[in-house]
């Protein structure tokens, strides 16, 4: 006969104790004032909260297509952010930050300035939401201290309403991390090796000049262009499906059209190509076939049965990142 479970009881906050619980970080005192940690207290209602998924987190900020990229293919790139009202006292700067080290979220420099990290988890289906949380402790954050993780209000800003919608965002490309430190040249210890070890694994990877928000990047076995592109899914594979039937679909000789994948709600088309072909001698390429994508994003025509067994074949190639 199976045992009887014990009733689980509720964690009581002092009686009287009225109105939202603030969110605090998972392993801190809940602010109840039960005593338990907050992850076993009012967290567990927080953790088991439904939050909608945002599809296009990153919609309505200066270059979308180069925030996606920066969050999902790039490891080491930077960009210097600019604040709606401006920056605080105490700060001279704010960069976004493809990753920091030890993941941290975000870093306050000991002069002051801010670091923003972009390819770490989130606690919510928002991640628009999650950084401007990050963001907004990282600005009032001491010098000198990284910010730690913390699930973000549902209700608090996001990315939209802190950062100036006419602010220029251009990335940066880094062979290495060394922007995270102020003297990397003079690093010693853990930290010149921990430095090592993370450029070691960085991918090589540069952004094309002559399009937007197309990155080619070095393997051993091949290289890739992958190009975030903001046009609507279904138009723009039944535009590379038109590409793809007429032949015009590559880049040049030995490189091919080998699918796409989602990410943020926008579509992400890959192409391999040979080893020997560098960023440089992608980019007219590139042009051209911007060109030919215009002209079939363009037509209104039916997709011929050829043309739509080469989209069914690019749908099955598709996968979704996020």
């Amino acid at each position: 006969m199976a045992k009887k479970r014990r009733p689980q009881t509720k964690a009581a906050g002092p009686r009287g104790a009225t109105g939202d619980i603030p969110v605090v970080g998972a392993r801190e005192p809940c602010p109840c004032g039960s005593g338990r940690r907050y992850k076993a207290c009012h967290g567990r209602e927080a953790a088991h909260a439904v939050t909608e998924l945002v599809q296009r987190p990153f919609e309505g900020l200066p270059n979308e297509c180069d925030w996606v990229a920066l969050r999902e293919l790039v490891p080491a790139a930077t960009v210097r952010l600019t604040l709606a009202e401006g920056l605080p006292e105490g700060v001279p700067s704010v960069t976004l930050a493809t990753v920091l080290p030890m993941a941290w979220p975000a870093l306050r420099r000991d002069s002051g300035a801010v670091l923003l990290g972009l390819q770490n988890d989130t606690a919510s289906g928002d991640l628009s939401r999650d950084l401007a949380d990050t963001l907004r402790r990282a600005l009032i954050a001491e010098p000198g201290t990284p910010v730690s993780a913390q699930r973000a209000p549902g209700d608090g800003p996001r990315l939209q309403d802190l950062l100036d919608p006419n602010g220029a965002f251009t990335p940066t490309l880094h062979e290495g991390f060394e922007f995270w430190l102020e003297d990397a040249a003079n690093a010693t210890g853990e930290v010149a090796a921990s430095l090592e070890r993370a450029n070691a694994a960085a991918i090589p990877t540069a952004r094309l000049t002559g399009v937007d928000a197309a990155y080619w990047c070095e393997t051993p076995e091949k290289n890739h262009l992958r190009w975030v592109m903001p046009h609507p899914e279904e138009k723009l594979l039944d535009a590379l499906a038109r590409l793809h039937a007429a032949g015009v679909s590559a880049l040049g000789e030995g490189t091919r059209l080998v699918g796409s994948f989602r990410a943020h709600g926008l579509t992400v088309p890959v192409w391999d190509l040979p080893r020997g072909m560098g960023a440089e001698e992608t980019e007219k390429p590139a042009a051209e076939l911007a060109e030919r994508l215009g002209e079939a994003l363009a037509s209104d025509e039916p997709l011929t049965a050829e043309q739509r067994r080469a989209r069914g074949g690019l749908t099955n190639r598709q996968v979704t990142l996020s």
